[in-house]
Formats: C-alpha cells, structure tokens, sequence
C-alpha cells in the first residue's frame, strides 16, 4: 500500500511538471499572439488567441487541483 501511495504521488508531480511546461508554452505563444494583434489586428489571429486563451485556462484548472490533490495528500493524520 505505501509503495503504491509513493507511485501515485511520483506520477502526480510528474503529471504536475508535464502541465506546467505545457502552460508556459501555452503563454509564451499567447503572448506573441497579443504582440501580433497588437500592431497587425486580423481576425484568425484573434481566433487563434482565443484557442490559445481557453487551453490555457484549461491547463491553469488542471494545475490548480493537481496541486490541490497533492497538497491533501501531503497532510498526516491528527
């Protein structure tokens, strides 16, 4: 049962790490893309941005309650 815990909890920070590579990927290009719009406004543009804007929200959500799991994971019984 504790190797078991300590292969959930490893594969969780793995999964954690994974998500935030991911999400700063996910900000640099929008970042870009505001930089774009910025000086060259078009409309796929804006629709990419869009996208881009609600996968990162998604992947913000995510991180939130991995985080959140492994914080309760974290605590010992009183």
């Amino acid at each position: 049962m504790a190797s078991q815990t300590f292969f959930d909890l490893n594969k969780m920070l793995v999964q954690l790490e994974q998500l935030e590579r991911r999400e700063r990927e996910v900000s640099k290009l929008r970042r870009q893309l505001h930089m774009n719009l910025d000086t060259v406004p078009n409309e796929v543009m804006a629709q990419r941005e869009k996208q881009v804007s609600k996968e990162r929200r998604q992947l913000h959500r995510r991180i939130d309650i991995l985080r959140s799991e492994l914080r309760l994971g974290n605590r010992r019984p009183q």
